[in-house]
């Protein structure tokens, strides 16, 4: 077993990597957090409540040697609704198509049966390198990261592979983060970028607009509505006649729910809440953006919507 604690030598004028990695692990293992932690901007919604990732965000890493693009999955669980399955298939594509895999697992959290689901989904896919990332480490003692590493290495040796790397990390720490980069880079393949400099995400600016609104809307309603929230963008537009030195974005954009019962949870006594959601989402969408922005937010109901198949296309899944 081999644990990486610290950053490997660079090879002398080595070729030009560019390929894509993604993240998978349970839900709420870390893997949004580390992606913005890898790419240094937000670009993956994170929030302490499991399955808020709902769309394949890739991040974008830049090295002068390589550029390594993250893809982010939801996690993989054992579905209960037509959403699930939905989500669960979105993941099994996206691992067939990428160059490496790495495997999340929290340090503070012991291995369960959805770690080992996942794990034996992962010994069947034979070809793609596989790379345990043991995540949180902050959150332990290093008595209980080294047990941890141990049972990491162990899961894979019962289902019959083994890890190219272990590596323990901590994404809000920032511990290891430059070294689990480096690690990746080599199982990479050979090739020039693929994505023009600067770049961080190949998402539309409108998806992640709705990200950001759909993460302040969760923020106080996570144990009420943790999968009921759904948003959509439906106009984003420069105003006309602002002077090009004072620029203003228009966005309108619609939260469903699944009942009208939750409609007064979102808004909140005489629209507190709601007014809440505009503010803070407005303020990550500015620093999106780059520009000043009026946003207009509208609650709707979308009745069980997870469990209807014309509803989910309507809302983008």
């Amino acid at each position: 077993m081999s644990v990486r604690t610290q950053s490997s030598e660079q090879s002398a004028k080595a070729a030009h990597r560019a390929g894509f990695a993604c993240f998978v692990g349970r839900p709420n293992a870390g893997k949004s957090t580390l992606t913005n932690a890898l790419v240094g901007k937000k670009v993956a919604i994170t929030s302490n409540r499991p399955q808020t990732t709902r769309h394949t965000v890739r991040g974008i890493v830049h090295r002068p040697e390589a550029q390594l693009i993250l893809v982010d999955t939801p996690g993989l669980h054992k579905p209960r609704t037509l959403l699930g399955e939905r989500l669960n298939d979105v993941v099994r594509a996206t691992w067939a198509e990428v160059d490496v895999i790495g495997f999340c697992l929290p340090a503070d959290q012991k291995i369960g049966p959805g770690d080992r689901f996942i794990a034996k989904e992962l010994a069947g896919i034979k070809r793609t390198p596989k790379i345990a990332i043991v995540t949180k480490t902050d959150l332990v003692d290093s008595k209980a990261l080294a047990e941890q590493l141990i049972a990491v290495d162990q899961m894979a040796r019962e289902l019959g592979f083994e890890w190219q790397e272990i590596v323990p990390v901590s994404a809000v720490g920032d511990q290891q983060v430059t070294l689990l980069a480096d690690l990746l880079v080599p199982l990479l393949p050979e090739g020039p970028a693929l994505y023009p400099e600067g770049d961080l995400t190949d998402e539309p600016e409108q998806v992640m607009v709705a990200e950001l609104i759909r993460e302040a809307a969760l923020e106080g309603v996570r144990d009420e509505l943790p999968h009921s929230i759904a948003v959509v963008v439906e106009e984003m537009l420069p105003r006309e006649d602002r002077p090009a030195d004072r620029p203003l974005v228009d966005i309108h954009a619609n939260i469903y729910i699944e009942r009208p019962s939750q409609k007064g949870i979102i808004i909140g006594p005489k629209g507190k809440r709601l007014k809440d959601v505009g503010v803070k989402s407005r303020q990550q969408i500015e620093a999106l953006l780059g520009t000043p922005v009026f946003l207009d937010l509208h609650v709707k109901v979308a009745k069980d919507w997870q469990r209807d198949p014309k509803q989910l296309r309507r809302l983008g899944f």
